[in-house]
């Protein structure tokens, strides 16, 4: 018994040392693995304004092989995320580059069927909100969810951002597949007058800019991408 006893003794715990080793290391593991993890969730809630953009390009798509055109009237296509708005982070659409449309397209979709109150000829930025009865034809969509008090619920928070800044000029030639910082950024909408060549205005470039992080929180660093109608889907601003 006495044996027993003297072993229990003899037994060691941790030293101090060794304590202050362990949480040093912890530590260490927490600095880079917090970061990481916040710079990760930031990122998932990309694939909201992806799956966006893309149900936007298919509601184009759609309005064009029925009146040979594209359009800014996103709710009379059938594109309307306003009842998703608590849980979106971006604000979507067109929220600049606006374009007359030409006289002879419009009314060529009219002889097709368009109604002209749903989609008119003047190509202007109308917000979900602005519509007071929430009707046609919206162009874009605020959105509900942000970082803290930042989020994109105004046509002029987005257009701040690189992705929802207006392209003077809309054609083939500055929305379509160049190369360059500029070619894929901001948005607009042709004149739908022209369909060949690097001037063709039947074009499009539509925007989603949301706030996802808690380090970027303006709107020229807030998250921003695009995507146009030879379905280049584009990050301009990482906003994380």
């Amino acid at each position: 018994m006495k044996s027993f006893f003297t072993s229990l003794k003899r037994q060691n715990g941790f030293t101090l040392v060794e304590l202050m080793v362990v949480v040093a290391i912890i530590g260490l593991l927490s600095a880079v693995a917090i970061p990481n993890f916040k710079k990760y969730q930031a990122k998932s809630k990309i694939s909201e304004a992806k799956l966006q953009l893309s149900s936007l390009y298919t509601a184009q798509s759609a309005f064009f092989s029925d009146f040979n055109m594209y359009g800014q009237c996103l709710r009379y296509m059938g594109f309307d995320p306003a009842k998703e708005r608590t849980n979106r982070y971006y604000g979507i659409g067109l929220s600049a580059g606006v374009t007359a449309r030409d006289a002879t397209a419009h009314a060529a979709a009219l002889n097709s069927g368009l109604q002209d109150l749903d989609c008119p000829a003047t190509n202007a930025v109308v917000d979900d909100l602005a519509t007071a009865a929430g009707g046609n034809p919206a162009s874009w969509f605020p959105a509900g969810k942000g970082i803290g008090a930042n989020l994109i619920d105004i046509v002029a928070d987005a257009a701040a951002n690189a992705a929802g800044t207006g392209v003077a000029t809309c054609t083939e030639a500055t929305v379509g597949t160049g190369g360059s910082a500029a070619a894929n950024q901001g948005t607009c909408i042709g004149s739908q007058s022209t369909s060949t060549g690097a001037g063709s205005t039947m074009v499009f470039q539509m925007s989603a800019v949301g706030f996802i992080s808690g380090d970027f929180v303006t709107n020229a660093t807030a998250s921003g991408l695009t995507i146009n109608h030879n379905k280049i889907l584009k990050q301009v601003v990482n906003g994380y």
